[in-house]
């Protein structure tokens, strides 16, 4: 007989509707604006002047989202309390010049971003989606959401190495996918077929930023369905459930002491270094302008940032049944075990004990358990964007996530019940 679910679904089926939704970044955070318009955040425009008034607001940039919500009353010094997380995933992305093909194959060139599990991309039924950008400045999402392409696997007839030495792939010459037949390659061909899609005039698309995604819609997995696979977890995971804490915090009847913020960037998955990543301005840009806008001055904004707390939060890995000794043999997350606190010493995480007891007392809040990360002393360790915004604006960040296994794959696998947990986490920390 089926045991019951742990905790009400009801989280872990919306998240499974954020992930649908969101192929791209660019859409992620259309998706995610989308939810806080309906929680009452209004957007503001970076080109306007802004106002000290109360209550949601977001700005959009590219791929990313920086919302907040100023509670009645709050003073220019009043420190913030920031869940950041990152909307890029790895994939394939399209390159300047699509169209190409051999043999009777027509094929879209690709860049490899990011650091996917390449293997995983393979025989995979993939759509396309992202941003075009028209003459006159404007943009558009589109999105193809069916099998559109497909990287096609070398039979093993034809090389019978892999059985004994393993799949070798060279990103250049076996990652580029078909999409059709037809011996002459058309310059052009992808983009006309984008605008008509979207319902474009043909030639009025002069850029575009696209990229692959597997249409496998998310499913519950297992006997019991206590897993959730899905695309793009790593880590929109982490943006749905700060979306959905800062909208439950905006809705409470009691006002925060802070003032809670979501700040979901672009590029963390290459570095972060970009106009909407989180070694870029935007971040410090949007708290300086809320600190003068409510008339405060340079001594409100070092007192605002010197009582502000992040959270970093990014999917981690699980202890993985058949590969258990690349884990380290005291610190074992689990999946459905509740988030993980990440710690490194030589600080590629950014918790320290002060951290730790930060998102102690936001769990033990929210009756939320948690568990310890530190990687295997013996492999190298990974990073996030908590480093990054500790040092760049000098604000305390801990780095936490959603334990989860086959990260960079183009499908991975978490517990069910963590989104919830997380969710549970991040509200009560922004509560505090």
């Amino acid at each position: 007989m089926t045991e019951p679910a742990r905790f009400d679904r009801g989280h872990t089926d919306d998240l499974m509707t954020f992930l649908a939704a969101s192929p791209t970044p660019y859409h992620a955070v259309a998706t995610a604006a989308e939810r806080l318009e309906k929680a009452g955040f209004k957007q503001v425009a970076e080109t306007d002047a802004w106002d000290g008034t109360s209550g949601g607001k977001y700005v959009l940039r590219g791929g990313a989202i920086v919302a907040w919500y100023v509670p009645e009353g709050a003073a220019p010094h009043t420190p913030f309390r920031i869940v950041g997380a990152h909307t890029d995933s790895p994939n394939l992305r399209v390159k300047p010049l699509p169209d190409t093909g051999a043999h009777g194959w027509r094929q879209v060139a690709v860049e490899i971003y990011g650091g996917p599990l390449l293997n995983s991309w393979l025989d995979r039924d993939l759509g396309l989606a992202g941003r075009l950008t028209l003459r006159d400045g404007s943009t558009r999402l589109v999105n193809v959401d069916r099998p559109l392409l497909r990287v096609p696997q070398l039979a093993i007839h034809l090389d019978r190495s892999v059985t004994a030495d393993g799949l070798k792939l060279d990103k250049q010459r076996h990652m580029q996918p078909v999409w059709g037949l037809g011996r002459d390659v058309r310059d052009g061909d992808l983009i006309a077929f984008l605008e008509e899609t979207a319902g474009i005039p043909a030639g009025e698309v002069t850029g575009w930023d696209l990229m692959t995604h597997s249409v496998e819609p998310p499913a519950y997995l297992g006997r019991d369905r206590e897993l959730l696979a899905g695309p793009r977890m790593d880590n929109l995971l982490s943006v749905h459930a700060g979306t959905a804490a800062l909208a439950a915090v905006a809705a409470s009847s009691s006002q925060p002491a802070s003032i809670p913020v979501l700040a979901a960037f672009d590029h963390e998955e290459n570095g972060s270094q970009s106009d909407t990543g989180a070694d870029g301005p935007l971040l410090g840009t949007v708290l300086e302008r809320s600190v003068h806008a409510r008339g405060g001055s340079y001594e409100d904004r070092a007192r605002a940032f010197a009582g502000t707390v992040c959270l970093s939060s990014d999917t981690g890995h699980a202890v993985h049944p058949n590969y258990a000794e690349r884990h380290d043999p005291t610190h074992h997350p689990r999946v459905n075990g509740g988030p993980i606190l990440k710690v490194n010493v030589n600080n590629r995480y950014a918790t320290d004990g002060s951290g730790r007891a930060e998102f102690t007392a936001a769990c033990e809040a929210a009756d939320v358990p948690f568990q310890s990360f530190v990687s295997n002393n013996s492999m190298p360790c990974g990073t996030t964007i908590g480093p990054i915004t500790a040092a760049r604006h000098g604000i305390k960040t801990v780095d936490i996530g959603v334990a989860i296994l086959s990260m960079h794959s183009a499908r991975e696998l978490c517990g069910a019940d963590d989104p919830f947990l997380l969710a549970g986490a991040l509200t009560a920390f922004l509560e505090r």
